[in-house]
């Protein structure tokens, strides 16, 4: 794709007028060759090939082993200051650490939902950060990220995940912080972008004109470009701490981090789903792909198969990648994966023509999107698929020489639930945060609890092997009050066929701001964005234990549960009265339930605006209902 004349007219306008803004200072790793564009090179002396989702990769296996023994020692200082009353959680995992098969395997899974999600998801993630201020005092949760194996995301929970791991593992308060050119300043939208050294009409216009330049680089190279490119780039700018928003920052690079390596956090995961031509995404069809710092690909029987990260856009065939071929690195860059697994928010760059940018800069960026076409606006191209001619007999992306991916709820599966409950992960509890907009005032009712449901049903075709435990349907989570408060699924495993996690729901709820804003709010000022923060934080403490004193102990028997099955360890009755409350009974009421509109619980006083009020911008996606 050329740039539109006017995008060309304006760079050279540009070029003597716009400061080029401070350098920030760079946490990632960033590993591209040459920058947005993916590029050929040196393949390794064993050359990349797919391998068969029989079991987890050589490296995972390898870091979990690093990982299970920094777990154990989070594990240990999380029960210092969570305890249960008449247990000693501490020397209970001193004395079955000999086998690690019997210590706690902790995934954590945060929604989708856009920046509402990014938002309730990091206060939740604060609450679990030992590094947060105060979150290991007794009764809070601190230490509960720092003792978990995984942590998955998806489309703006995917946001969140991307930019703590992006930025070397940063911390939410400094992620939130209020100094000129920090991350998160949503306050300018992504229309906008970030401000500059000059007026914001001229840093709005570079910041369009670096994106259309880097998206050409890509495609004159070669590769087919979607406008996931443009919104992956955009999204960068926000996320990523680092000038023009890291171009050269990778998802692979990750893997390149002394921390990492040395498995000092949990393994971050993306989802994103599969969509082929003329099909209709729903839970029990989708191919449900993951990005792991070595690897993209899936274990569901479509596909079957993972290509190692770093080369994806090399021209694998049948497995591997011919002689005569080049290696290609560069592809899986950072943003466009986060914009793969949130590719629905294309939506946003489709509707500049509603945002008071002036005529020009709308002129110009409206020109790059038409010409890529109005078609499959929510994709994200794969070109050339890694999967071509893998499994010609059973995958039906095995004939298609681009792989179309899409964002990772919109097969209902709106918690990143997917990779959590593989057999081979071996996940003991979830704590599964949501933040969806399901209800008319855009809060959760359990729909992506639901749809993960009924697909570990079809037990003979996309499940695979995969197990979930039972949830009852959307009109008994609103009647019973199940999306009002923390539920615990699965607490009797004997009651369940196959190996089923624990999974801890955590609501978004009102406690002290209306954090259900309009999945497509473009922006947030930084009041907003930090009460949101907070509202979070204490969906999962409930109001710092505020709702029930005994909260934190109830998190710690979750998290012990399963291994007090394998280890028939008695029960300490504290935990018998935790899931005697929190457990969710199995009874259903299907009563048309009354509109639910909470109201704050610890109290007014937010600055975060109800979704009744909030601009919405319609997107003509039926799947809206369930983000």
């Amino acid at each position: 794709m050329k740039p539109a004349t006017s995008v060309l007219a304006l760079a050279g306008i540009l070029s003597g007028v716009v400061a080029t803004p401070d350098p920030l200072v760079q946490r990632a790793l960033p590993n591209a060759p040459k920058g947005y564009t993916p590029s050929s090179a040196s393949c390794p002396a064993s050359r990349p090939t797919i391998r068969s989702a029989s079991g987890l990769s050589p490296n995972e296996t390898s870091w979990l082993e690093t990982r299970r023994d920094k777990t154990l020692n989070s594990m240990k200082d999380f029960f210092n200051h969570v305890t249960i009353k008449d247990f000693d959680a501490v020397n209970y995992i001193d004395r079955i650490s000999s086998n690690s098969s019997d210590l706690p395997n902790i995934g954590i899974a945060v929604s989708g939902g856009g920046y509402r999600a990014l938002m309730n998801g990091a206060g939740a993630i604060k609450a679990f950060d030992s590094r947060t201020d105060n979150s290991t005092s007794p009764g809070q949760l601190g230490g509960l990220l720092q003792s978990a194996t995984y942590l998955a995301g998806l489309s703006g929970g995917g946001w969140l995940v991307g930019s703590i791991y992006v930025n070397n593992f940063t911390t939410i308060s400094d992620l939130q912080t209020h100094e000129d050119g920090t991350v998160w300043q949503f306050q300018n939208s992504i229309f906008e972008g970030p401000d500059g050294d000059s007026i914001q009409i001229l840093d709005s216009a570079s910041y369009y004109k670096d994106i259309s330049n880097a998206v050409r680089g890509k495609e004159d190279a070669g590769y087919d470009v979607s406008i996931t490119d443009y919104w992956g780039r955009a999204l960068s700018y926000q996320l990523i701490n680092a000038t023009d928003g890291g171009p050269s920052y990778t998802w692979s690079s990750i893997a390149l981090g002394d921390s990492f390596q040395q498995a000092d956090m949990p393994l971050p995961i993306l989802v994103a789903d599969g969509r082929y031509p003329d099909e209709l995404v729903v839970s029990s069809n989708a191919t449900v792909y993951e990005f792991n710092p070595w690897e993209f690909g899936t274990f569901d029987p479509t596909v079957y198969g993972f290509v190692p990260l770093e080369y994806l856009g090399s021209k694998f065939d049948g497995g591997s990648i011919p002689n005569n071929e080049s290696c290609v690195r560069g592809f899986d860059n950072a943003g466009f994966v986060m914009g793969t697994s949130s590719s629905l928010f294309n939506q946003f760059l489709l509707q500049v023509n509603s945002t008071a940018l002036p005529s020009f800069l709308k002129d110009a960026f409206t020109s790059i999107l038409e010409r890529i076409g109005e078609a499959d606006n929510d994709i994200a191209v794969y070109a050339p698929n890694p999967f071509y001619h893998w499994r010609n007999e059973t995958s039906p992306a095995a004939s298609n020489k681009e792989l179309d991916v899409v964002d990772g709820g919109e097969d209902l599966q709106n918690i990143p639930l997917h990779p959590l409950i593989q057999p081979d992960r071996n996940v003991d509890v979830i704590f599964a945060v949501d933040s969806s907009a399901d209800t008319e005032y855009s809060w959760p009712n359990g729909t992506a609890l639901v749809a993960t449901y009924e697909r570990s049903l079809n037990t003979t075709g996309i499940a695979n092997g995969t197990a979930f435990p039972a949830v009852p349907d959307q009109t008994t989570f609103v009647n019973q009050g199940l999306n009002t408060r923390p539920t615990f699924f699965g607490c009797d495993s004997s009651n369940m066929t196959g190996t089923t996690p624990l999974v801890v729901y955590l609501p978004n709820y009102p406690y002290v701001a209306f954090s259900n804003m309009s999945t497509f709010t473009p922006s947030y000022e930084e009041s907003v964005r930090d009460d949101t923060i907070q509202n979070g934080y204490d969906v999962v403490t409930m109001g710092n234990s505020t709702r029930d004193s005994d909260w934190s102990a109830c998190v710690g028997c979750a998290i012990l549960s399963r291994s007090f099955e394998r280890t028939k360890t008695e029960v300490p009755d504290l935990c018998k009265q935790c899931f005697q409350k929190y457990c969710w009974d199995g009874t259903t009421n299907t009563t048309t339930p009354a509109s639910y509109e909470p109201t704050t619980l610890l109290g007014a006083g937010s600055t975060v605006v109800p979704a009744l009020l909030a601009s919405v911008i319609t997107t003509g996606f039926a799947i809206l209902s369930a983000l």
